[in-house]
């Protein structure tokens, strides 16, 4: 088996491990409102191969977003958010393209990708991503200021997360 493939289903199960079962007990509240939520399981799909096809990153969202609904008991929330994810992943990526290219190997990775690459990779699609979750939770723009408070508190703390864990695990892949 391809250690591309291999190091992609470790990471996929160790970040639903982690999302189920430590960052689903984790919520800060300000002033009686929870504001802040560590959403890191988008990384399974953001950090995929570049030339992953769409429909394999769909699909695997979908099926990635219902197993973290049927935990959180929340009615296809995860699921649309990250299939949204994964369908606007390919845009970012071609939208920040280097001027020689990607190469048939390449992943999304801090190592791999450097610095200012993968800070503005995550950065845009964590901050969609949050925003697109909390939208579908709330249903309606009416709580728009919760919606706005949500997405900056969680996007920021998801975010930092994000960094932590590319520092620390530098892996090639």
């Amino acid at each position: 088996m391809n250690s591309a493939i291999q190091t992609n289903i470790i990471r996929i199960i160790f970040v639903f491990l982690a999302q189920v079962l430590i960052f689903k007990q984790i919520t800060f509240s300000l002033g009686g409102l929870a504001y802040i939520h560590f959403l890191i399981y988008p990384i399974a799909i953001l950090l995929m191969p570049v030339k992953t096809s769409r429909p394999v990153l769909l699909v695997l969202a979908f099926i990635f977003g219902i197993a973290l609904d049927m935990f959180y008991d929340s009615p296809g929330i995860h699921a649309a958010a990250l299939v949204f994810t994964a369908y606007i992943r390919n845009i970012i990526i071609i939208f920040l393209e280097p001027f020689d290219g990607y190469n048939i190997d390449d992943v999304p990775t801090l190592k791999r990708m450097g610095t200012g690459w993968f800070v503005s990779y995550i950065s845009v699609a964590l901050l969609i991503h949050t925003f697109v979750y909390f939208s579908i939770e709330a249903f309606s723009f009416v709580f728009f200021f919760e919606i706005f408070l949500n997405t900056i508190f969680s996007f920021i703390v998801t975010f930092i997360f994000v960094l932590v864990l590319q520092f620390i695990f530098r892996t090639k892949y």
